[in-house]
């Protein structure tokens, strides 16, 4: 009997470890407090956690400035924690996928500080990109690029001796600068640290800004000025360069040997890679690389059905041309949750995702949530994989950080004109009276909660018929139940251009994403909706339901 892989249909939940669950009160979520809520979890209905990393870091990035890939953050526990709550997670059916870093490191890495320590043109500088500046004295970058975070990619370095030295790459923030993936050296590290956790029995690693590993020879200008939002593209020199594929293979062929045969225990590789248009996408999910790579496309799709049709219909032809699934994802520790995304006035337009200040347009959290509902269950019955993220089952909005609590560091790389991240990493809330919303036993959390999360906390949705969470386990469930993630999608005419149409499997799905109410069929049998409704009710503005076949 053939076994299809547990990937290809899988439901994954992402856990943001800071803001999951904090056991000792210090207001830090770590490995014990996700431990001690995985039941949660699988009662939830998902097959696998993500567990954004939890490495040693000084936390500049929220732990993407990893100082040692091997070891766990002391905030978060340690490897013992780690093997207890992997072993907790496979007893209760979840597989762990962990983050893995490979673009860069904490500038505190032992390698970074060995190539500061060291001189021009030594092994030590050669695992980075360190190059020489331009014009007189080398007082000019090497090159134009810009950082991720704002301002210039590159910094300059003072030598040994304690003249102006060399200049550092690093796409994001100064405090993670770039490996070079030209060095041997780096990638027998990273393989050795993907071996590292494979032998602890991990089920597959996503791999964060796979298409930045490998840059264009030369370390040409970029053209300028560039939309960062846009050009994730290889008409940039630092992005999706033809090289990372070669990585990925070899990637591949590790993990694979790591399978057992007969038994549905492949290890996983997903692909965080802001890439367009989707056929470059494609590439990384070839059938000797990556066997997923989130769909940024789809979750950056305006609520307009015309885009969401042609979006769909796209991804998943992309995906069938290489024999991939794909990997459908709204909600993300980079971008503005999806129940408010959708809260704005226009959602019809594609927008950044950066975080929502008090003086900005704030999302209607009532339309934003109506929405955000509709949209999931879209994503849900779509054939392949999807992701969720932590609290999203909850409805939560992103939250609105006041300026001196903000820890992205976009915000101050950006001169505070960008507040980046940090309203979608607030503390999930567990129980309505409890100290931190039972976020952990301490009365604070790093990042403050907002009021209106009590109201969406744990306890008051888990018995709630019709709640946020019961929807979602209900959706989760039929998935499960009715195949749908391995179904096919076929498109259904005779509906108004405003109308999501199509089946998948045994299941007919309808969203109405205008403003006039859509008649339900004589006879029609309702599975699921995203609204209450009354027996035989059209189908209201910003409403899915599943239909029987």
């Amino acid at each position: 009997m053939t076994i299809t892989p547990w990937w290809r249909d899988a439901v994954v939940y992402q856990i943001y470890p800071r803001s999951f669950a904090d056991s000792d009160g210090d207001g830090i979520g770590d490995l014990a407090g996700i431990t001690a809520r995985l039941s949660y979890l699988a009662e939830l209905g998902v097959d696998a956690v993500w567990l954004s990393p939890f490495y040693t870091s000084p936390q500049r990035d929220g732990g993407y400035d990893v100082a040692d890939h091997r070891a766990v953050d002391p905030s978060y526990g340690d490897l013992l924690a780690f093997d207890v709550m992997l072993e907790q997670a496979h007893d209760l059916g979840l597989r762990v996928i962990v983050d893995i870093v490979p673009n860069h490191s904490s500038d505190e890495h032992t390698w970074f500080r060995d190539a500061l320590a060291a001189s021009p043109g030594s092994p030590e500088r050669a695992r980075y990109v360190f190059r020489d500046g331009r014009g007189d004295n080398g007082v000019i970058p090497p090159n134009n690029w810009e950082s991720w975070f704002g301002g210039p990619a590159w910094t300059r370095i003072t030598e040994p001796d304690g003249s102006p030295g060399q200049w550092y790459l690093h796409l994001f923030d100064t405090s993670q600068p770039d490996f070079d993936w030209t060095n041997p050296e780096v990638r027998e590290e990273m393989e050795s640290v993907l071996r590292f956790w494979l032998d602890r029995e991990v089920d597959g690693f996503r791999i964060d800004v796979a298409h930045g590993l490998v840059k264009a020879d030369g370390l040409p200008d970029a053209d300028l000025p560039y939309d960062q939002t846009r050009d994730i593209t290889a008409s940039q020199p630092m992005w999706d360069q033809p090289g990372v594929h070669e990585i990925y293979r070899s990637w591949r062929q590790l993990v694979d040997s790591y399978a057992v045969r007969g038994e549905d225990r492949d290890r996983l590789l997903c692909a965080e890679a802001w890439v367009e248009p989707p056929e470059a996408l494609a590439r990384y999910v070839r059938r000797d690389e990556l066997h997923q790579s989130f769909n940024f496309h789809f979750l950056m799709t305006p609520w307009n059905a015309e885009a969401l049709r042609h979006s769909v219909s796209e991804s998943l032809a992309q995906a069938e041309s290489v024999g991939a699934p794909q990997t459908w994802v709204l909600s993300n520790h980079d971008v503005m949750r999806h129940a408010s995304r959708l809260g704005r006035r226009d959602a019809t337009v594609r927008v950044n995702t950066d975080g929502v200040g008090p003086d900005d347009e704030q999302p209607d959290a009532e339309l934003g949530l109506r929405r955000a509902r509709a949209a999931t269950a879209v994503m849900l019955a779509l054939p392949g994989s999807a992701y969720l993220y932590q609290g999203e089952e909850l409805g939560l909005p992103d939250a609105v950080v006041p300026d001196e609590a903000i820890r992205d560091p976009t915000w101050e790389r950006s001169g505070r004109s960008v507040r980046g991240r940090d309203g979608c990493r607030v503390p999930i809330p567990w129980e309505r009276g409890a100290p931190s919303y039972g976020f952990g036993p301490g009365s604070s959390a790093w990042l403050p909660q907002p009021p209106s999360y009590s109201a969406l906390a744990v306890d008051q949705q888990r018995t709630v018929t019709g709640s946020t969470l019961d929807f979602y386990k209900t959706l989760l469930s039929l998935r499960r139940e009715l195949r749908l993630g391995v179904s096919t999608l076929a498109w259904t005419d005779g509906y108004p251009d405003d109308v999501i149409a199509f089946t998948v499997g045994p299941v007919a799905v309808l969203a109405n994403l205008g403003a006039v109410p859509l008649p339900l069929a004589d006879g029609s049998t309702v599975l699921a909706s995203s609204q209450p409704r009354a027996v035989g009710a059209p189908i209201a503005s910003d409403e899915t339901v599943w239909l029987k076949v």
